[in-house]
Parts: C-alpha cells; structure tokens; sequence
C-alpha cells in the first residue's frame, strides 16, 4: 500500500515539473529579444498663417431678383420675352395699348388750360372789385375775390402735379440692369392695374447660399464676416462672400440644433476682374458658368493670424494647463520646454512664447515620452522641405 502511494506521488511532482519547464518554454519563444522600435518625426518650427474656419455645404441661389412692374393701368398690348430669355439694360419687356394712356394725357392737358383760363377769370375780377369805389360792400367783396383767386392757383397746382405725374409714367416695362427672365406673368390682350408684375428679372452674376451652423460654432458667427465658397464643380475658384444674415430661432432635427445662416457671394463680374489680375491660373474659367443649384462648400473664417510661428497639435502635451513640447537641441539631446499657445485650427497650434523659428521638436508616435537619447532612436529623416506633419496654410 505505501508502495502504491509512493508511486502516486512521484507522479504527481513529475507532472509539476513538466507543466513548469513547459511554460517556461513557452515565454522564451514568445519574449520579444528587444523592446519595439520607437517611432516619431522630427519638424521644423516655422512661420506661417492660421485661419480658423467653420465650413457648411449648400446650393446658390440667385440674390439679385426683381419684379418688373407696371406704372399704369391698362391693357397689355404685347409681351417681347420668354422665360430664360436674357435681355440687356432697357430693353422693353412688355408695352400697353397706349390709345387709354393717350387720351388721359389730352384730357389732363384739357384740364390744365381749364385751370388757367378760371385763375385768370378770378385775378381779373378781383382787379375790377379793387378799381370799384362806389359799392357800399367793396371790401367784403375783395375779399371774397381774392379767396377764389387763392383757390384757382391750388386748382392749377393739381392740374399741373397731375399732368406731370402722367406724364412720367411708361406704357412700357423695361429692364433695369442686364440678366435673365424667370417667370413671365402676363399675356397680351390682358387687363392689368397699376402695379401688376409683368415678369421677374434676375442678375446672373449675384448668388446667395444658405448653410446651417451648429449651436457650438454660432456664437462665432457675426454679420459681416469674410467668407470663402467653393463651387464643387469648380475646385480651382474661390469665391470671396460674406454673411448677410442670421437666423435668430433655431432649427431641429432629430435633436440636433442648427442655426441657418445666409452667404452672399459677391458678383462674380468682380471676382473675375481681381482674380485676372492674378494670373491666369486664379482667372475664373471662361467656358464655366456658375448656375443657381451648384453644390457649393462655404468657409466662414471665424479667425485668422499671419507669420506666427506654428507647431503641429500633435507635438503639444498638456499637464495641470500647462504645455509642453520636445525640443530636439543641436547636441542631440531633448528638452522638455515649457510654451505659451494662441489659437489652433485642430491640426496646428500657434505658439506665443517659448520656441523660435528653425527649432525642433519631436513628434512621438505612443503616449510615452522616451527615456533614450536621440543618438539610440532608429533613424528617420525629417520631414520634406522641413514642413510640420499636417501643416496646411503656410505661406
């Protein structure tokens, strides 16, 4: 029996022994014969420009519309345009029978010698009534006649401001400024009253765009701040606009609270006249037409600094609101420098104090800052032209 029980234990610790040398097999194989290679880049600190922007997409909209209308009553006698027809300032749009129009001017002319001829009926009495000695009732009478004399120059007044006002007038609706027709709302043969809207004239060359901005970013949007827009079908060109309005209420949807805003481009005669300027590489393409619909991206430059120095967010690390970056020194070694920061567009930071232009820093990859000296790192070149990962802006 204790042989049994002898046998049983020997096997026991010959199990344990065996599981042991197993695991320490197996940590051998996988302990990896040296620590991972450290991984960074290194960037130059440099001047350059910051814009902060809040960016939305939308479609353009015509800004400049008007409503053609006309100055008198009538009856239309003829309609020169279609819709999408493009006319040039001044020409007729649409014209009314003018024989109506006509004979009211006859009759107001009519009207006006009538007005004379009574204002000189009454000076001419009261010039009797004054020469007049012998009536007992001369100076009620004078009196009397100079009252109708007073109201025959009021009636002459009214006669004249009437025939001017007339006269003034058109039978014929034109157009203001050069554009295109939208909308045709008369025919000929039709009876139209005193400001009735013969078509709608738009400005080809005006755009609006509305974008909505989200409640985070509203507060930094004002009236009047420059605005960026870029057609999608048109890369290349960038439209300078500026916002022209915004909505006091907000929208909602699905819980989330937008604010619409209005862009106006500015007209695109403009923009071609100051991009030319440029070169041809910034002139507006002649063969592209900007069209109400596009799809459009729009900018709005919240913020924007020129020639600071700019160092990539990725460099910067924060402890108890202090920052902090790694500043590779001509010996080879690091420091770890205390910076002052401005404003960042979420890829490049500004720095106020504590780095110069041409400095170094080193951008690690893992969380942790090495305890090694640049010499030990593994090679890496640094950065093309010497330009910060993700810098964008720099001129």
């Amino acid at each position: 029996m204790k042989a049994l029980m002898k046998k049983r234990v020997s096997k026991i610790i010959l199990a344990v022994v065996l599981c042991g040398v197993g695991a320490f097999l197996l940590i051998s194989v996988f302990k990896p014969d040296s620590a991972p290679a450290l991984q960074y880049q290194i960037a130059t600190v440099q001047g350059g420009n910051l814009t902060i922007e809040i960016t939305g997409s939308g479609n353009l909209a015509l800004s400049s519309t008007e409503d053609l209308t006309f100055e008198m009553a009538g009856t239309v006698q003829e309609v020169l345009v279609e819709a999408g027809n493009s006319v040039e300032e001044g020409q007729v749009i649409a014209r009314l029978d003018t024989s109506e129009w006509e004979n009211e001017l006859t009759a107001l002319e009519l009207d006006l010698l009538q007005a004379k001829i009574n204002l000189w009926n009454a000076e001419l009495a009261l010039d009797r009534v004054e020469e007049d000695t012998t009536s007992d009732f001369r100076a009620w009478e004078i009196q009397i006649k100079r009252l109708q004399v007073r109201l025959a120059e009021g009636r002459l007044e009214d006669a004249e401001k009437a025939l001017e006002e007339a006269s003034e007038v058109s039978p014929e609706v034109t157009a203001p400024f050069d554009g295109f027709i939208t909308n045709v709302n008369v025919s000929g043969g039709d009876e139209v009253k005193k400001g009735t809207v013969a078509a709608t004239l738009a400005d080809p060359n005006k755009f609006e765009v509305d974008i909505m901005v989200s409640e985070m970013d509203i507060s930094q949007v004002e009236v009047g701040q420059r605005v960026a827009v870029q057609a999608d079908a048109a890369s290349t060109i960038n439209l300078p606009a500026k916002v022209t309005h915004i909505s006091p209420t907000a929208t909602i949807q699905s819980g989330v609270v937008n604010y619409e805003v209005k862009v106006e481009v500015e007209s695109l005669e403009a923009v071609a006249q100051e991009q030319q300027t440029a070169g041809p590489a910034a002139a507006i393409s002649e063969t592209f037409q900007f069209k109400e619909g596009m799809t459009v991206t729009v900018a709005i430059i919240v913020q924007e600094k020129n020639d600071v120095l700019l160092v990539p967010n990725v460099a910067i690390t924060t402890q108890r609101g202090q920052s902090y970056v790694q500043v590779l020194s001509p010996d080879g070694t690091i420091e770890r420098r205390v910076i002052k920061t401005g404003i960042t567009d979420y890829v490049n930071t500004e720095v106020t104090d504590g780095l110069s232009e041409g400095e170094k820093v080193v951008v690690f990859q893992g969380t942790d800052t090495p305890s090694t000296t640049p010499s030990e790192w593994p090679e890496m070149p640094e950065m093309p032209d010497g330009m910060i990962p993700g810098m964008r802006g720099i001129s």
